[in-house]
């Protein structure tokens, strides 16, 4: 969907869902450079920037990560979340 010439996803990230694993194989690359301005509707997730920061987003939080980052599935539970700055490429093979 886009919003005012902005991309909207809804993603669902499974238990075990790692970026590094399961998205670099698809795109390349040693890291998310997609930025991202989630809102989280339920789960959790964890994000590591290149600079070694991290953070973890919960529901009904509102996260908003630069490029240059890997994140995961915590816990047992999906993390559901909109997210309103993804690339529209993303997750896309890059030629």
């Amino acid at each position: 969907m886009r919003i005012a010439d902005s991309s909207v996803l809804k993603g669902t990230f499974e238990p075990g869902w790692r970026w590094s694993e399961h998205v670099r194989p698809i795109v390349g690359g040693d890291s998310c450079q997609s930025p991202h301005f989630l809102y989280v509707l339920s789960g959790r997730m964890h994000i590591v920037m290149n600079d070694g920061s991290e953070a973890e987003a919960a529901p009904n939080d509102v996260v908003h990560i630069d490029p240059g980052h890997d994140a995961w599935t915590v816990g047992d539970e999906p993390c559901v979340v909109v997210d309103f700055g993804a690339s529209p490429t993303y997750a896309t093979a890059q030629h």
